[in-house]
């Protein structure tokens, strides 16, 4: 069993139906009542009021019309054939509310037997096979190698590497892929503004280009070459286009090492980093052009070669070559999602930024007119970032240029801070980055708040062994014992986990479960506070004991889809 609750939510409804069966075919409600079941799941939520108990249908509100009777009266029928019944599990008390609500409280057993379960299933408790290993590729950050990575990169890094951890949780066979864009325009501007600043370097006079890349970075780099025996040497007997070529290859190469290491800073590494040079190269592109040709799929109009998207859902047609024989962006975009469901994934996720509205659209359209099914790509939008210190937004990076970049931000906050805070928002919604609270080690913080929840209770266990208390006192513990509010709710607050998780992961919403995790730590510090766990009361402190290693298991699965540390002192 991986998700109690469910396990127990299945139950309920099963205890409903036969409640219902039993009630009409004893002639208390009519025999018709139990038609509003046909091929509908019973209805059960989870109360926002912990007090009305674990779980609560309205049910007798949906059966009352067929029933005949008041929703209240058909909800007492209910709930006393249910409690009747000796197949319920669990299920301790139903209680009509309201106009006719069925609350369900749980006995001390299911508190218990949750805590073992936790237990028991350590680092895979909040994981499912719900998935069932189907194959889907996240792309996210594929930033243009013409420079540092920024801060919408970070967020796009955080958001997609917590959504491959959750689709792993979920049971997916997820991957994760940078799409480096070396093909285009912005790499050949990048060449020539190194050239500049290198012939800059030797002091001899030449245009720095217009729409060149004016950041540190770029005098860096051209500096390194100088200093670089093998490189200077080349350039020494190079004319002006082999000196740009080789500042191609020379500056891209390094720059793709730098979002690298800056990654790894971050803590967070692809499967795959696909170059769309080498798709061209392999002439992919021109093959499925001349595919799409073929199918009378295009059209030329004013020199240039067109894709009937608009036959696929498209707002309107695009252009895939341009009338100078250059291929627009959607040609080699198509082409490299095309490539990704060849290798056998079933679904792709696009991360991306604010600037690709209407992507999605195109790329279906390209990807149903070769066959695949609706819903093969999924895209979500991430909207921009505003730093804030000291109330104001920050605006420059001398390095960078004219952006603040990702290397600045891990440089002023930490790891996991930084991802935390671009994970708690709604990818649709623009953040403001808070620095000042991102960097205090205080409970204010709300990474470091879950943090500390960790450590605490690690801090719990070093006060059990200097008490002399053995670890096999709490693994035989009566777990029935647990019966304070404050026990109950970090339980019930425990047992979410695996329903989070597979949440997030089909909501593509990594931001439930940085939720989760504050709501969690919340719940653990109130019992801390309210709950003695070591106390004289030997068999009280055994049954805490075992709580807290399950709190501290929970709270280490989220940190760890998270991708952030769960320390064990601060």
């Amino acid at each position: 069993m991986h998700n109690i609750m469910e396990h127990i939510r299945g139950n309920i409804a099963s205890c409903i139906r036969q409640a219902m069966h039993a009630l009409a075919a004893s002639g208390e409600l009519p025999a018709d009542v139990v038609d509003v079941l046909d091929g509908a799941a019973v209805p059960l939520e989870v109360p926002k009021d912990p007090k009305r108990g674990e779980f609560a249908s309205p049910i007798a509100l949906v059966a009352a019309k067929r029933a005949r009777k008041p929703p209240r009266e058909v909800a007492s029928l209910i709930g006393r054939e249910l409690m009747a019944s000796g197949e319920r599990k669990y299920v301790e008390s139903a209680e009509i509310a309201g106009p006719g609500f069925i609350n369900f409280r749980l006995s001390q057993q299911w508190a218990a037997d949750t805590v073992a379960l936790i237990r028991s299933k350590g680092p895979d408790y909040g994981r499912c096979d719900f998935g069932c290993g189907e194959r889907v590729m996240v792309e996210f950050v594929s930033a243009n190698p013409v420079g540092p990575l920024n801060v919408v990169n970070a967020r796009a890094a955080a958001v997609g590497d917590t959504l491959v951890r959750l689709l792993d949780a979920a049971g997916y066979d997820a991957a994760s892929e940078f799409y480096v864009n070396d093909a285009g325009r912005q790499v050949e501007v990048l060449a020539e503004s190194v050239y500049a600043r290198y012939m800059e370097l030797r002091g001899e006079d030449y245009a720095f280009p217009e729409d060149g890349y004016r950041g540190e970075y770029v005098r860096d780099i051209a500096a390194q070459a100088m200093q670089d025996g093998s490189a200077a040497a080349r350039l020494s007997a190079a004319n002006a286009d082999e000196a740009r070529a080789f500042f191609r290859e020379y500056a891209l190469r390094h720059i793709l090492d730098w979002q690298k290491r800056s990654l790894a800073k971050y803590e967070v590494r692809f499967d795959r980093w696909f170059s769309e040079r080498e798709l061209r190269e392999t002439g992919a592109v021109e093959a499925m052009i001349g595919e799409m040709e073929a199918a009378g799929h295009t059209y030329k109009e004013d020199g240039a070669l067109w894709f009937r998207s608009s036959d696929f859902g498209d707002d309107k047609d695009r252009v895939l070559i341009k009338s100078d024989g250059l291929y627009t962006y959607v040609a080699p975009d198509l082409a490299y999602h095309r490539d990704k469901l060849s290798r056998g994934f079933t679904k792709l996720i696009d991360i991306l930024g604010p600037d690709h509205h209407g992507y999605e659209g195109r790329m279906q359209a390209g990807l149903k007119s070769f066959g695949y099914p609706d819903g093969a790509l999924q895209v979500l939008l991430l909207q921009l970032v505003t730093l804030m210190r000291d109330g104001q937004p920050v605006k420059m990076s001398k390095r960078a240029g004219e952006f603040i970049s990702m290397d600045d931000l891990l440089e002023e906050v930490p790891k996991d801070a930084a991802r935390y805070f671009f994970i708690m928002r709604n990818t649709s919604s623009h953040l403001d980055f808070d620095l000042d609270l991102a960097r205090a080690q205080s409970m204010d913080n709300p990474v470091w708040y879950i943090q500390y929840a960790h450590a605490r209770c690690c801090s719990i266990f070093r006060q059990a062994e200097v008490a002399g208390i053995s670890p096999d006192m709490w693994d035989c513990a009566d777990l029935a014992l647990l019966s304070e509010p404050s026990d109950i709710d970090l339980v019930r607050k425990m047992a979410g986990l695996p329903d989070e998780v597979l949440s997030a992961a089909l909501e593509r919403a990594p931001s439930r479960i940085a939720k989760y995790g504050m709501d969690l730590a919340s719940v653990f510090h109130s019992f801390y506070n309210e709950c003695r766990v070591i106390s004289d009361d030997a068999a009280l402190t055994a049954a805490r004991l075992a709580l807290v290693d399950a709190a501290k298991t929970v709270i280490a699965n989220a940190l760890q889809i998270m991708g952030i540390a769960a320390p064990e002192r601060m």
